[in-house]
C-alpha cells in the first residue's frame, strides 16, 4: 500500500538522521526545494507518539530549520536583487517586474503580515523570503514573524501527526482512498508544473 510505503520510508529517514535530519528536512522545505512540510511534520509526530523523541526538540529543531531556510533566501533576495531573480525567478513564476512591487510591498506595513500568512499557503512560503528580502524587509520583523508562524505551522501538522498515529489502524483500512488521493494530488502538481514551463516559453 502506498500509504503505508511512504509512511515507513519517511519515518525510516528521520530516525537515521534524528533532529538535526529533521531541521534540515525543514530549512529546505523553507528554501526553494519542492519539500513541503506537510510531507515531513506529520511523521516527526509518529515518532513522537511512539516515544522515540521528545516534543519539545522536536519543535525546536523543525522550527529552527524553517527559519534557518528561511534566512537563506532573504538573504538571497537581499543580497542578489534583480541578479537572483533573473537566475532562478524563471523557476519560481517571478521576473524582474516583482522587484518593484516587492520593494514598495515589503519596505511598507504590509510585509510583515504577508510573511506571516505566507507560512501557512503551500507553495507560497516556498518563495515568499526571497522578495522580502528584495524589499529590505526589516530583518528583525521578519526573523520574528517567520518564527510565529513555522511554529504555528509546524506544531499544527506534528499534531496532526500525533492523532494520525492513534488511529493508524483506521488509516489503513482506507488506506486505498488515501493513495488515489496522493496520485490525484501528484498529477496536479506535474500539470500545474508543465503549464508553468509552457507559458515561459511562451513569454520568452
Amino acid at each position: 500500500m502506498l500509504t503505508e510505503l511512504i509512511s515507513d520510508y519517511a519515518v525510516k529517514i528521520l530516525e537515521s538522521t534524528g533532529y538535526a535530519g529533521a531541521a534540515f528536512l525543514m530549512a529546505l522545505e523553507s528554501m526553494i526545494f519542492p519539500i513541503p512540510s506537510e510531507a515531513v511534520m506529520p511523521f516527526v509526530g509518529f515518532l513522537v507518539a511512539d516515544g522515540r523523541w521528545q516534543l519539545g526538540p522536536a519543535v525546536l529543531a523543525t522550527t529552527a530549520g524553517s527559519l534557518l531556510g528561511s534566512l537563506a533566501s532573504y538573504a538571497l533576495g537581499f543580497y542578489g536583487g534583480k541578479a537572483a531573480v533573473d537566475s532562478i525567478g524563471k523557476y519560481l513564476l517571478l521576473n524582474p517586474r516583482d522587484l518593484a512591487w516587492a520593494e514598495r510591498f515589503f519596505g511598507g506595513r504590509n510585509g510583515a503580515w504577508a510573511v506571516f500568512v505566507a507560512r501557512f499557503i503551500p507553495i507560497v512560503r516556498h518563495v515568499i523570503s526571497i522578495p522580502a528580502g528584495v524589499g529590505r524587509m526589516p530583518l528583525g520583523a521578519f526573523l520574528l514573524v517567520t518564527a510565529i508562524g513555522a511554529t504555528l505551522w509546524n506544531g499544527f501538522l506534528l499534531y496532526c501527526g500525533l492523532r494520525l498515529r492513534e488511529q493508524w489502524a483506521a488509516v489503513l483500512t482506507y488506506g486505498h482512498h488515501i493513495d488515489l488521493g496522493i496520485g490525484v494530488v501528484l498529477l496536479l502538481v506535474l500539470a500545474f508544473y508543465l503549464k508553468s514551463r509552457l507559458s515561459q516559453r511562451r513569454n520568452t
